[in-house]
């Protein structure tokens, strides 16, 4: 039988074994905003949402997600969910096999390069009450090494250069509050869901720092009357791939553009701060909560430091996949000691979570074969998640007399990756805001790690801490006269 076509009036005629959506899609109100529309975002917030819409909750109707794309990238999600009705399939993966379901609850996508103004009119509409974000850990402006506003990022200079024709995220927020604001309207609630530390609170310290450099009194406004609240998201989501649209049409008879295909464990905690109201998340496994920093620091210091510790040596030694990298002795080794040797000594009791078993569970997950996990997407935009997820639990070591040696290898592993080519001259991808720069600082120093230690923006007073400097510069230098094997065997012994 022929692979059917993802649409709305196709649905019925899909195979049983796939669960399609089972409330009246055309009902649904799209008053949540969504910037960002990736696969994590789709495989993650969006399916709780699809599953609170299952159930029989009243008045769930009110919560449909309108998706956004601000970059030019993202004309390709635009094609595929506009002619796709917003439907896409998510395929989950596990040792048990595979399951597929159908997606329902983004009822709208607008791409704002087609029309700025419907997506600045959609955020400054009344119905709009909540706009979560998934822009990647580079796109709140932060200065990394000071934890300021960066204000001389290019994005950030043609923003206050043209208030009226925004092109970021920051840009089209700003712009559609001061319309709010004008028209007497309440600021919707702004949700950061990307992988910050008190993502909430960076949203706030970001967006208001920029509102203020273009009006002060809509800063004060929004400082006023705008929530931020903090969350924690955990579902590993590889990009897909034409494998993935290939396994949809074969395996479950579905003609999907952009499918989405992740592992069965989520997780969603989320501080309870929503004045103009929120879906019943509780209903579908999200956790509310009014303090998200215990289980944000355990999860960005365990789980991203762990991705950022196996990627990048990963590749160096030949690995595609994370679960081909943990299948390696050393490297599971290296992840192994550096969370409970390095890692777990910093963190605080969690409620409700056996750390130890959080940890096994880390393991088995990075292990999954069936997810097939790119080395390559884990070390994107290496210069915001090393600064988010590796530096603050060195700087807190440091501060505690902790250890770092496996921490400041994942810094060097990640330095000997910037040079773009591993041991045997294969390509490795540098997908990063600050690629060229990193790539010169890398081939500049070679060996020597100053060069880029000296990136204050990166690591700010670490830049000048010889405990780590010293750690680092070994290592690299290990790297490059050692080779990626020995290097790795001389850390974890």
């Amino acid at each position: 039988m022929a692979a059917i076509a993802l649409k709305q009036a196709h649905l019925a005629r899909l195979p049983a074994g796939v669960a399609v959506p089972a409330y009246a899609r055309e009902t649904l109100v799209p008053s949540i905003v969504h910037i960002g529309v990736g696969g994590f975002y789709r495989a993650h917030q969006a399916v709780y949402l699809d599953d609170l819409l299952a159930l029989p909750v009243p008045g769930q109707a009110q919560w449909g997600y309108c998706g956004v794309g601000l970059l030019a990238g993202d004309a390709a999600m635009r094609d595929a969910m506009q002619s796709q009705d917003g439907l896409y399939t998510v395929v989950e993966r596990s040792a048990a096999g595979d399951t597929a379901r159908v997606i329902g609850c983004v009822g709208e996508y607008l791409y704002a390069p087609d029309d700025p103004q419907a997506v600045l009119e959609k955020l400054a509409d009344a119905g709009t009450r909540i706009v979560s974000l998934t822009i990647t850990e580079g796109g709140y402006y932060v200065n990394q090494g000071t934890g300021e506003f960066d204000a001389a990022h290019a994005d950030i200079v043609y923003e206050l250069a043209h208030p009226q024709a925004p092109r970021c995220s920051f840009g089209y927020l700003a712009a559609a509050l001061a319309l709010r604001h004008a028209r007497g309207l309440p600021p919707f609630t702004i949700m950061s869901c990307d992988n910050l530390q008190n993502n909430g609170d960076v949203t706030r310290k970001m967006l208001l720092a920029f509102v203020a450099l273009r009006d002060l009194e809509l800063a004060r406004w929004l400082a006023t009357h705008c929530s931020f609240p903090n969350s924690m998201v955990d579902r590993i989501t590889p990009a897909t791939t034409d494998e993935h649209r290939a396994l949809v049409r074969d395996t479950f008879g579905i003609v999907d553009a952009w499918p989405v295909v992740c592992e069965p464990f989520r997780q969603w905690v989320i501080e309870d701060d929503f004045p103009h109201g929120r879906p019943a998340w509780e209903r579908v496994g999200a956790q509310m909560t009014h303090d998200v920093l215990p289980y944000e620091k355990m999860k960005l210091r365990l789980l991203n430091a762990s991705h950022q510790a196996l990627c990048y040596i990963g590749m160096q030694l030949g690995h595609t996949y994370a679960h081909e990298a943990m299948a390696d002795p050393g490297i599971r080794a290296l992840v192994r000691r550096m969370m409970d040797e390095e890692v777990t000594p910093l963190l605080d009791a969690v409620e409700g979570v056996d750390l130890a078993q959080y940890k096994n569970t880390l393991v088995e997950r990075f292990s999954n074969p069936a997810v097939r996990d790119q080395l390559a997407r884990i070390g994107t935009e290496g210069s915001a998640r090393i600064p988010k997820f590796v530096l603050p639990s060195v700087r807190e070591a440091l501060a505690k007399g902790g250890a770092i040696k496996l921490l400041a290898f994942t810094v060097a592993c990640w330095f000997r990756y910037l040079e773009g080519r591993d041991e045997q001259g294969r390509d490795m991808p540098l997908n990063d805001p600050y690629a060229a720069r990193l790539r010169a600082l890398a081939l500049q120093g070679g060996a020597d790690a100053a060069a880029l230690l000296s990136l204050r923006e990166l690591f700010g007073d670490l830049s000048d801490t010889p405990a780590f400097t010293q750690a680092v510069g070994q290592s690299l230098a290990s790297l490059y006269g050692l080779g990626a094997r020995a290097a790795l065997e001389q850390a974890v012994n």
